[in-house]
């Protein structure tokens, strides 16, 4: 199985690099192409930095993984997906692995992330993908190093010391479950930042219907608006994402690219009026 890790952190970040030897442990075929800059709520989107129309790569190496070739590319994490689908860093993937985040990817709000929308790409284009986020921000599960207690990270701790290793752990555990999948089935994985020992399980969840902060307006000007980003401060629904990071789960949900809506009958009685111009077939657009 060829196996591409991508991320929205960018190509320095520690996640990258523990992910890539979760999967490389594995016997894996592994390739890691990420931002070369962070890249962070980019959803799905396809931008890149060319020079005379080449995407601009630059071959790198991780530390601890002289053998995984490594490139640092100046696209989005969806564009390197698509990249690699398209045999930019070798055989196309068959799986595509995306993170490890900084930061929970939960609830609704996955629709804005980077990490998750790398995911969603590949199986857009039949690979299997699994995003996967350290949850930094739930004191509950929050701990720093081997066995610190649990308190409330702040951005001051080194992201060196957080718990990937617990996060690379469950992935890594989940990969002959997803590698067995279905092409298209895509896994966002949510993790506490705590010592293996200090998880207490892992639990299928449904996505919370909020995210775990959310913007609001903190200046308005007659110029300019101000925006800051705040805990959501709602509480989390039982069975959801959220629900499980609060009480030390790591929690796992099945996830699909954007599809049709069925059961859902929408006005089709337009058509064009003589001599071209358009006008409702009924009466306001309503069903004749």
């Amino acid at each position: 199985m060829r196996v591409l890790v991508t991320n929205d952190d960018g190509i320095r970040a520690p996640g990258l690099r523990w992910l890539a030897r979760a999967a490389h442990e594995r016997g894996l075929d592994v390739v890691v192409a990420a931002p070369s800059e962070e890249a962070s709520g980019m959803s799905a989107a396809l931008s890149a930095v060319t020079d005379e129309g080449r995407v601009v790569l630059t071959g790198t190496e991780l530390a601890g993984l002289a053998d995984v070739p490594a490139y640092a590319v100046a696209a989005s994490p969806a564009y390197i997906a698509v990249l690699a689908g398209l045999g930019a860093f070798g055989p196309p993937p068959d799986v595509v692995l995306s993170g490890i985040n900084r930061g929970a990817n939960a609830g609704h709000a996955v629709l804005h992330s980077g990490t998750v929308g790398a995911a969603l790409t590949a199986a857009n284009h039949g690979a299997r993908a699994m995003a996967v986020s350290l949850d930094v921000l739930s004191p509950v599960a929050a701990s720093v190093g081997t066995g610190g207690a649990a308190i409330a990270v702040l951005d001051t701790v080194d992201d060196e010391i957080r718990n990937w290793a617990t996060a690379a752990e469950l992935a890594g555990w989940l990969l002959p479950w997803l590698v067995g999948a279905d092409p298209g089935t895509v896994l966002n994985l949510n993790v506490p930042d705590a010592p293996v020992a200090g998880v207490a399980g892992l639990r299928q969840a449904t996505l919370a219907p909020f995210g775990q902060v959310q913007m609001t307006i903190a200046e308005r000007g007659r110029d300019h608006v101000r925006t800051a980003i705040e805990e959501s401060g709602s509480q989390p629904v039982p069975g959801s994402d959220l629900a499980w990071l609060a009480e030390g789960y790591a929690a796992v949900t099945a996830v699909r690219p954007l599809a049709h809506v069925g059961g859902v009958t929408v006005p089709t009685g337009w058509r064009p009026a003589p001599g071209g111009a358009g006008r409702p077939g009924g009466t306001d657009g309503q069903r004749e």
